[in-house]
């Protein structure tokens, strides 16, 4: 699995429960074809959870092969949120609950504890870039595209000309926050959804997992009280509807209708503000059942409102490789930041 004598990068995805890691050299070539991953001790906080980013950096070298001096660069990501120099929020997060955690440079650690570059990028960004790499190849670098990654919230990024938009804070691609359009989507007196944010009517207070729990599966089950996930737990009740959906069972239908509805929504709002060439859907419907997978994403495309220019153009797709994809993704990221030329010296102040 090495490649002595070419240089790379190592990718680094950071979970609540694991690191994944992977190799990218720096001619194009994964050196990973599958998750490589060790526990990643983040609830023991910020020391402990450098020391295992540092053992999955190890861990993944001794696995390709591949000799530390030609590692160039790692690409870094976690949950958010965090700053775009991957700063953890000062309020930390569902992750980052140790206090410590409050206000950490991660980034800054890693990169003092390699003694190596760390290019950082949140984990909705890093799927959004990986999804358009893969799907763009060659052409990445001319072409722009939105990811929505639906997991316990709604993650995504904004792509353009094959880099991530960051944002002046790093809070850009926060999908799951912008406000959608509920007429039309919500059935006859179904509440207006809220969201863990404080908001009420924002995309995750549909399209997510804890939308699921909270907002969507109760109205519902209210209105069909003899359905088998009646019996069970909110949170059980919502881990397996999916299940109840590849079966095309009609409640569920409905509720994933209501996601995917939201979903083209969303993307009805980017369309005019960035104009992307692809529009791609990620999280655990990419691990459903194909027929389910291409309904859903078809439902996502028919709300989506572009005009006929627009939909020359755009593509709709899915996020590939869902695990994989943020180590990858970061791994990219970093092998750009090392291609990329520096920017020329301010003259402004001599």
């Amino acid at each position: 699995m090495g490649s002595v004598g070419v240089p790379v990068v190592v990718g680094l995805d950071n979970g609540g429960t694991a690191n994944n890691a992977t190799v990218l050299t720096l001619d194009g070539r994964f050196l990973v074809d599958g998750l490589v991953e060790i526990p990643s001790e983040v609830r023991a906080g910020p020391d402990a959870a450098v020391a295992a980013l540092a053992r999955a950096f190890d861990n993944v070298l001794a696995l390709t092969g591949v000799p530390r001096e030609l590692v160039r660069a790692v690409g870094l990501d976690t949950p958010g949120p965090a700053s775009a120099a991957g700063v953890i929020s000062s309020r930390g997060s569902t992750n980052f609950v140790h206090p410590d955690w409050r206000g950490f440079d991660v980034r800054g650690a890693l990169a003092g504890r390699l003694g190596l570059p760390v290019v950082y990028h949140n984990d909705g960004n890093a799927a959004a870039l990986y999804a358009h790499h893969v799907h763009f190849g060659a052409d990445a670098l001319r072409r722009s595209s939105v990811a929505a990654i639906v997991g316990t919230g709604l993650g995504g990024g904004v792509i353009e000309n094959g880099r991530v938009v960051t944002g002046a804070a790093g809070m850009a691609g926060e999908f799951g926050h912008v406000h959608i359009p509920l007429t039309g989507l919500l059935g006859a007196g179904q509440p207006v959804p809220t969201c863990a944010c404080g908001f009420s009517g924002d995309a995750e207070s549909v399209a997510s997992l804890t939308a699921i729990e909270r907002n969507l599966l109760p109205y519902w089950l209210g209105r069909h009280p003899g359905h088998p996930l009646a019996g069970e737990t909110p949170a059980r009740a919502a881990k397996l509807v999916r299940g109840y959906g590849e079966r095309g069972d009609a409640l569920a239908r409905e509720l994933f209708a209501q996601q995917a509805m939201a979903l083209g929504r969303l993307f009805t709002i980017a369309a005019n503000f960035t104009d992307p060439h692809a529009y791609f859907v990620g999280g655990g419907v990419v691990e459903a059942a194909p027929e389910f997978r291409d309904w859903f994403l078809a439902t996502v495309r028919e709300h989506t409102v572009l005009r006929d220019e627009q939909a020359e153009v755009a593509t709709f797709a899915l996020v590939p490789e869902r695990d994989m994809a943020g180590a990858r993704g970061v791994a990219i990221a970093a092998a750009e930041a090392l291609r990329a030329v520096p920017a020329p010296r301010s003259l402004v102040g001599g």
